[in-house]
């Protein structure tokens, strides 16, 4: 009777686990083929037609579309650099001259030192609490940039330490019925999108690189595209993008800078 009665309530953990799961992954994913804006460098109304939109954290979403969150994750942002090393300055990446680490693709954002599970949790609070923000905000998914920069840190980052980092945001987002993207970082396996969780991919220059098969294999048209202007043959690749992928992907061409409609360098075209 006794091990009937363990069964039982073995059944019923299960159980509560198994709806804890399904809560927990109660997202909504971007439409597929949804057209779609990438507004970093500043908002604005979006083009007619929009469905998909990224803005940053520090933004609002708009109405009626599928709003992404943007969140530099994996490094400071440059106007955030101050606050990071007034608060939190353990948590920053530094080199062996005690230099701080700043990616050398982006001046002025450091590195955030994910290598231990002490750190890994303490950043997973200060980002967990801007994921907070953008579910109250009204967004239906994050995108938290820069997962690959231990490919830019000289081997003082590895993949399994901000795959470890980015499990913690992913578990949380889905505890605000977020979505969460996989941000460039081509490398990653089907085994590592499972391991952490993600849902869909915001891809950066795939065509350019040859990449696009990398994610594709992995999240079918669950891949939203960014191709850009300041690329040799911008408007050849650019192409190659929508003959191999518009009619049932969201691609689109941007200018580097991401600038808001009406400033100089403006660019955006959509398949």
């Amino acid at each position: 009777m006794r091990s009937f009665a363990i069964a039982l309530i073995a059944a019923a953990i299960a159980t509560v686990e198994a709806v804890a799961v399904l809560e927990k992954r109660a997202v909504t994913l971007p439409p597929a083929n949804g057209k779609f804006d990438y507004q970093l460098g500043g908002a604005y109304t979006p083009p007619t037609g929009t469905q998909i939109l990224t803005r940053d954290r520090t933004a609002s979403p708009v109405t009626g579309l599928y709003n992404i969150c943007y969140i530099n994750a994996f490094q400071t942002q440059p106007d955030d650099a101050t606050w990071w090393k007034t608060n939190y300055d353990t948590l920053l990446l530094r080199k062996s001259n005690n230099q701080y680490f700043e990616d050398p693709d982006w001046p002025g954002e450091i590195f955030l030192d994910t290598r231990t599970a002490e750190k890994r949790t303490a950043l997973a609070t200060i980002v967990n609490g801007w994921i907070d923000g953008c579910a109250t905000a009204g967004f239906k998914a994050i995108e938290p940039d820069n997962l690959d920069s231990y490919t830019r840190s000289n081997s003082l980052l590895t993949k399994a330490n901000n795959l470890a980092l980015a499990k913690l945001l992913a578990d949380h987002a889905h505890t605000k019925n977020l979505a969460i993207a996989q941000k460039n970082t081509a490398e990653l396996t089907a085994s590592d999108k499972a391991t952490v969780g993600f849902d869909f991919a915001v891809v950066e220059e795939c065509q350019a690189y040859d990449e696009c098969d990398n994610y594709t294999d992995i999240y079918g048209t669950g891949m939203l595209e960014i191709e850009y202007t300041d690329n040799d043959n911008a408007q050849s690749v650019y192409q190659a993008a929508c003959t191999a992928r518009g009619a049932t992907y969201s691609v689109i061409l941007r200018d580097r800078d991401l600038v808001a409609s009406g400033q100089s360098g403006y660019h955006y075209e959509q398949c």
